[in-house]
C-alpha cells in the first residue's frame, strides 16, 4: 500500500511542517497556557461592550479568584464541553452497527453498485448537508468516507479527506434549515436591534444562499478532489477491506432500519416539536435520533450473523466502540479548559472590539469591508472553532457597523458563515481532529496532523475563492438571501 505524504511541492512542505506539530491534545494545552500568559500581559485593557455599553476588561487568569476557578471548575468545564456528550452517544449507537459488520457490508455494496465517478460528488453532497445531523456528522461520515474508499479499492485517506472537508467546510451550507440557523439568527437580530429596535432576522434569512452553497461545496470540491486523491497514490486493498455482503442478515437489518427511521420520524413530527410548532427540540434530539436509528439495525445484524446473541454481547459491541475514544476524551478535557479560560479572561471580546475599531477607521467601501469580514471570520475560526461562540461576540460589533454602511444583517451573517466554514478544515484546534486521525491511522498508522491538514488546503483555497465570489455577486445583484 502507498503511504500518505510522500510527495513534494508546497503541499508536501505544509505536510512536513504539520507533522512536526505536537498532538492536538498538546496544542490545546499549550494554547491554554498561552492564554494565561497573554491575560497577564494584557490585564486591565478595556473596551465598551457593543451591546450593553458596559466596560469589558481583560482579566489576568492568575488573579486569586480566577486561579481558584481554574482548579474548582476544571471538572465542570470538562463535563460541560458541548461536543463530548454528542460524540459518546453517537459512537455507542453507531458502534453497534459498525462492530456487527453491518456498515462494512453496506459500504461493500455501495462501492460495487455506485459508479466510481459518482462516489466523490455523492460524498461531498452528503457532507455539505451534514450540519443537519449536528456533531454526529463528523463521527459518522469521516470514518465512513475512509471505509468506502477502501471498499472501492481507492486510498482510504483520500475518502477520509474528502469527507472531512465536506462536513467541516460545508457547515455553512445546507438544503434545509438546521439547528445552527435559529441560533445565529437570534444573535444577529439582537445585534441589529442596537441600530434599529424594530429589526427582525428570521432563522431562514440565509436559506436560499445556503442551498446554493451546497452546490458550490459539491461542485468545486469535486473539481479539487482528484488532485487531492492523487497525492495519496495507489492503494493495495487489505484482506480486512474486502467485504462479502452477507445477504439475509443485511436485508433484515435494512428492514429494521427502515421501520426504525419511520417510527423516529413519526415521533419527531408528532411529539418532539415544541407546543408552538418549533423544530428546536427535534434539532436538539438529532444525535440521539441518529444513534437509535443506527443501533436498532445494528442489533438485528449482530443477532442474525451470530456476532451477539444476548444482551452481554450487544453491550460489549457498544463498549468496544466507546473504548476507542480514549484519545478524544483526553483532548476534550484540554479543549474544555482552553475554551473556559479564554472566556473568563475576556481576551476574545476585547480583541474583537479593538479590531472592529481599526476596520471602522480604515474608510473601506461596504463591498471591501464585507470581503475583509469574510477573511477576519476565517482567521478567528482558526483559534475558536465554535460558530455560535464566535458570533456571540462578533455580531454586536460587526452587524451594526455594516448596517450603518448599508449592508443588511442577513448579508453580514452570510459573510460570517462563509469565512467560518472555509477555515474549519484548516484549524488543528478542531475538537473532532482526533476522530479524523483515528480514522486515518486504521489504514496508515504513521499518519500525522500535517497529512490531514495538507489535504485540506486545496479545498479551503478553492472554496474560499468560489464561495466569497458567490456572496459578493449575490449581494451586488440584490438577490434575497433567504426568507424573512
Amino acid at each position: 500500500m502507498a503511504a500518505a505524504g510522500r510527495q513534494g511541492g508546497w503541499l508536501g512542505a505544509i505536510e512536513a511542517l504539520g507533522n512536526r506539530l505536537p498532538d492536538p491534545v498538546v496544542l490545546f494545552a499549550g494554547t491554554a497556557a498561552l492564554v494565561v500568559a497573554v491575560s497577564v500581559v494584557a490585564a486591565g485593557a478595556a473596551v465598551d461592550h457593543p451591546a450593553t455599553g458596559e466596560p469589558v476588561v481583560v482579566r489576568s487568569l492568575v488573579e486569586p479568584e480566577l486561579l481558584r476557578r481554574m482548579w474548582t471548575d476544571a471538572v465542570k468545564n470538562f463535563a460541560g464541553f458541548p461536543p463530548l456528550g454528542s460524540v459518546l452517544v453517537a459512537v455507542m449507537g453507531i458502534g453497534v452497527a459498525e462492530r456487527s459488520g453491518l456498515i462494512a457490508a453496506l459500504l461493500g455494496r455501495a462501492a460495487r453498485s455506485v459508479p466510481p465517478a459518482w462516489l466523490t460528488p455523492g460524498l461531498l453532497f452528503l457532507g455539505a448537508n451534514g450540519a443537519l445531523a449536528s456533531d454526529a456528522s463528523f463521527v459518522v461520515l469521516v470514518p465512513l468516507g475512509a471505509a468506502l474508499w477502501a471498499s472501492a479499492g481507492r486510498h482510504p485517506l483520500a475518502g477520509m479527506s474528502i469527507a472531512y472537508a465536506a462536513v467541516s467546510g460545508g457547515y455553512g451550507a445546507n438544503l434545509l434549515v438546521t439547528a445552527l440557523d435559529p441560533l445565529l439568527a437570534g444573535l444577529t437580530q439582537g445585534a441589529a436591534q442596537l441600530v434599529d429596535p424594530t429589526a427582525t432576522v428570521a432563522a431562514t434569512c440565509n436559506w436560499f444562499f445556503n442551498i446554493a452553497s451546497v452546490f458550490v461545496v459539491t461542485g468545486v470540491g469535486a473539481v479539487v478532489a482528484p488532485a487531492v486523491e492523487r497525492r495519496f497514490g495507489a492503494w493495495a486493498p487489505r484482506a480486512e477491506d474486502r467485504v462479502d455482503p452477507d445477504g439475509e442478515p443485511v436485508r433484515a437489518a435494512l428492514i429494521a432500519g427502515a421501520v426504525t427511521t419511520a417510527a423516529l420520524a413519526a415521533v419527531a413530527v408528532g411529539w418532539l416539536r415544541a407546543p408552538d410548532g418549533s423544530w428546536a427540540p427535534v434539532y436538539d434530539s438529532m444525535v440521539m435520533l441518529i444513534a437509535v436509528a443506527a443501533l436498532v439495525p445494528g442489533v438485528v445484524h449482530a443477532w442474525a450473523t451470530g456476532r451477539a446473541r444476548d444482551s452481554a454481547g450487544l453491550v460489549k459491541l457498544a463498549a468496544d466502540a466507546a473504548g476507542g475514544l480514549g484519545g478524544y476524551i483526553v483532548l476534550a478535557f484540554a479543549a474544555a479548559q482552553f475554551v473556559a479560560w479564554f472566556n473568563w479572561s475576556n481576551l476574545g471580546l476585547v480583541s474583537a472590539v479593538r479590531g472592529a475599531e481599526v476596520v471602522r477607521t480604515a474608510g473601506l467601501s461596504a463591498t471591501v469591508l464585507l470581503l475583509a469580514f469574510v477573511v477576519l471570520s476565517g482567521i478567528l475560526n482558526l483559534l475558536i472553532a465554535s460558530a455560535s461562540a464566535k458570533w456571540a461576540f462578533m455580531a454586536p460589533l460587526f452587524v451594526p457597523m455594516l448596517m450603518l454602511l448599508g449592508v443588511e444583517p442577513a448579508t453580514t451573517q452570510a459573510a460570517y458563515r462563509v469565512g467560518d466554514a472555509v477555515t474549519n478544515v484548516l484549524t488543528p484546534l478542531m475538537p473532532y481532529m482526533p476522530i479524523v486521525l483515528a480514522a486515518a491511522r486504521r489504514y496508515v498508522p504513521s499518519t500525522g496532523l500535517g497529512t490531514v491538514l495538507a489535504a485540506q488546503v486545496p479545498f479551503a483555497a478553492a472554496w474560499g475563492v468560489a464561495w466569497t465570489a458567490l456572496l459578493l455577486v449575490w449581494d451586488a445583484a440584490g438577490w434575497p438571501l433567504g426568507l424573512g
